[in-house]
């Protein structure tokens, strides 16, 4: 065979398409593993920086692990608010659960304010724990925005209702417009908003505004600014805020939550007043 002939060209050109697959193949094999813990370790990265409890984006893994294992993690039920025995945590996937027939839930199109069409029937809820109290909820929250899917986490005050924090890990929104629900002055406008007018109520009010929020004017503690240019993504982030603390999200469950508080209070009052 000629070297400079055509079929020549063919084998040799046949061989270097062959040796490198076989070798992107295996790199991506070998690597996997090391690519799903980055990953959850982003995950988990992106949690503390929403809630506020890490500050340096540039953390250690170690440090990352030490934050996070404060953290109390449990998983919920949707339709019931109420905590799911047997199932851990660690390995349950609730985005894959999501696109899992079996798993998910068709959501209907006038209560989809997400615009996800399906949702996982399980959820993860995050606790920071002090002793035996809760000093810190923190949800995770997905919704669409103008071209992609938007995942992020809410951090919720023991109240229920009180922002601490919000964080946007993954989107493809466009870089300067929607793309600002990464910006880290607009998130900081986030800390100290209302979600409900009552913790219990499930109606949200809670909203991304247009234009900029004049503050001391009517509902400003449920409103931050809106994104210049960004309608879309902005009505998109209001939409995902509305149907995850809404009644078909974690209503349930913040409504259980606040109902158990109330009732404790009450205990608590009665022994005082009998003790009296």
């Amino acid at each position: 065979m000629q070297k400079d002939s055509v079929v020549g060209t063919v084998v040799v050109a046949t061989l270097l398409c062959v040796i490198c697959s076989v070798l992107v193949s295996g790199a991506a094999v070998s690597l996997k593993d090391r690519q799903d813990a980055n990953k959850v370790l982003d995950v988990k990265k992106n949690l503390l920086l929403a809630s506020g409890l890490l500050k340096d984006k540039k953390a250690s893994a170690e440090v990352i692990e030490a934050e996070f294992s404060k953290i109390s993690t449990e998983v919920i039920d949707l339709s019931t608010g109420e905590k799911v025995e047997g199932i851990d945590p660690v390995i349950f996937d609730q985005r894959k659960a999501s696109k899992n027939p079996a798993e998910n839930k068709s959501i209907d199109q006038s209560n989809d304010l997400a615009g996800i069409k399906y949702r996982s029937k399980l959820a993860k809820v995050y606790k920071l724990m002090k002793g035996e109290d809760v000093e810190l909820y923190i949800f995770p929250i997905h919704g669409k925005g103008l071209w992609s899917t938007m995942y992020g986490f809410l951090a919720v005050a023991n109240d229920l209702n009180t922002i601490k924090g919000i964080g946007f890990y993954e989107h493809a929104e466009t870089p300067g417009l929607g793309g600002e629900i990464q910006n880290v002055n607009w998130q900081a406008q986030w800390i100290g908003k209302k979600i409900y007018d009552e913790a219990s109520a499930l109606d949200v009010l809670f909203k991304v505004t247009k234009g900029s929020v004049v503050e001391g004017s009517k509902n400003s503690e449920y409103m931050v600014d809106g994104l210049s240019g960004a309608t879309i993504t902005s009505n998109g982030v209001t939409g995902t805020i509305k149907y995850w603390f809404g009644a078909n999200g974690f209503g349930k469950y913040i409504d259980n939550q606040t109902k158990g508080s109330e009732q404790v209070k009450k205990t608590v009052n009665k022994k005082s007043v009998g003790e009296a």
